[in-house]
């Protein structure tokens, strides 16, 4: 229903529907970068933020080529993880 014969919005009404379209604008580009993120993120083993891949992941690697054998693999993966037991057999 349009408003005629002076009863429009005041300034009250016109700030309250300003504020409204900004934090409408500003939750659709937010909905939007989340969406697209999370998209484009490729499922898998992260890697670290300067592009490299871990050293997991490198070494996952040479096992699966038949570089190293299960027994290195799980050796360096156990010290790649600080699951290494302390000598004498006592953990910190």
């Amino acid at each position: 229903m349009t408003y005629w014969n002076g009863h429009g919005m005041n300034g009250w009404g016109w700030f309250a529907m300003s504020l409204g379209m900004t934090l409408l604008w500003a939750l659709l580009i937010v909905a939007g970068v989340l969406i697209v993120r999370a998209v484009g993120r490729v499922p898998g083993a992260p890697h670290p933020p300067d592009g490299r891949p871990s050293a997991e992941l490198l070494l996952g690697e040479r096992f699966a080529r038949g570089d190293i054998d299960e027994d290195e693999y799980r050796r360096r993966l156990a010290v790649l993880r600080g699951d290494v037991p302390h000598p004498g057999g006592h953990s910190p």
